[in-house]
């Protein structure tokens, strides 16, 4: 069964423009000039129910004006799409009952009131059952850890408090489908493992399909099993994640504080990027050396301090997508 069915969607924007010098300025202020700007051109695609999709593109890419279209705030300039077998701009209402949202840079929260209120008001705008509520709310208190600080105000909440408090509330009217834009942006690493347990387990508890947008490899990896890849608005890639991973994944960076000066490193596809002093920053092609192999090198002939690990930007894998595939630049 599908959640998600798109066909030939597109939109575009009326956008004014300002003309150069003081007659410029005075023509575009009564007689402005305006152009078409095309943010989605024809999309395409089909998520089944239970899937956890990664809908990626560098910033202005469209993705942001898809999901306000799948979610009823935009019209589309044409084509069709179908939510959960709702049209989205059409019977919004009612496909805002069995939706959630999570967005790392936009909360939900009301800022000054801790965590139960803004429960208890969700709980009023999806006509919850009071004992359903109360039930839910103690599931998902329970599971996401959030005991210490439910009635603390928001404002005074780490971000990775917020945000797990922000995925309970996405999850409190049992939603069929969540859309998580950015949900991990500027979290520690630590705190970023724990929000991807909790998505996952979210997932895979109550079959709930996710569509996820992220600058974070690591969110890709570890969460989705499908990748859409979109630029200018058109989609340059539809694939599995395994796919994705060893085709554009195949690089990653490895920083090293060490306790001793280093020695020279011999493994195939492990470069020294940069030294100083103790410390040391590596390139592995993990397609001829793991990441796995190369720690274990490390562990075995270094005194290790510490070690950070990190996946290349999504703007470097889009770029790549783009030399493979031949469809243009970023």
């Amino acid at each position: 069964m599908s959640s998600v069915r798109v066909q030939e969607l597109t939109k575009s924007f009326t956008v004014k423009y300002k003309q150069a010098g003081l007659a410029g300025s005075l023509r575009s202020l009564f007689a402005p000039q305006t152009e078409e700007k095309v943010a989605v051109q024809p999309l395409d695609f089909t998520i089944e129910q239970g899937e956890v999709l990664a809908f990626l593109g560098p910033n202005g890419a469209g993705k942001s004006t898809t999901i306000k279209m799948l979610t009823g705030i935009l019209h589309p300039t044409s084509g069709s799409a179908e939510v959960l077998g709702f049209n989205p701009w059409q019977e919004r209402q009612k496909l805002a009952f069995h939706v959630g949202s999570v967005f790392g840079q936009k909360s939900q929260l009301w800022y000054h009131l801790p965590p139960v209120d803004t429960f208890e008001l969700m709980a009023r705008i999806y006509e919850i059952p009071r004992g359903e509520f109360l039930k839910r709310r103690d599931q998902l208190v329970e599971r996401f850890e959030l005991g210490p600080y439910l009635n603390t105000t928001v404002r005074k909440l780490s971000l990775g408090e917020r945000m797990r408090c922000e995925i309970a509330a996405a999850l409190l009217h049992r939603p069929q489908i969540v859309f998580l834009d950015e949900p991990t942006i500027g979290l520690d690493v630590v705190v970023k493992q724990k929000i991807r347990d909790l998505i996952r387990e979210m997932n895979r508890e109550e079959g709930t399909t996710l569509f996820l947008t992220s600058h974070d490899a690591g969110d890709v990896e570890q969460l989705c099993k499908r990748v859409i890849v979109i630029n200018h608005g058109q989609v340059i890639l539809d694939d599995s994640v395994s796919n994705m991973k060893r085709e554009f994944l195949t690089h990653k960076t490895i920083h090293l504080k060490l306790a001793e000066l280093p020695q020279p490193i011999a493994l195939p596809g492990v470069t020294v990027v940069k030294q100083k002093g103790t410390g040391m920053k590596l390139s592995v092609d993990t397609a001829l050396t793991s990441i796995e192999t190369v720690l274990s090198f490390i562990v075995t002939h270094y005194k290790l301090v510490d070690v950070t690990i990190e996946d290349p930007s999504m703007e470097e894998i889009i770029t790549h997508i783009y030399e493979r595939t031949g469809k243009g630049g970023v």
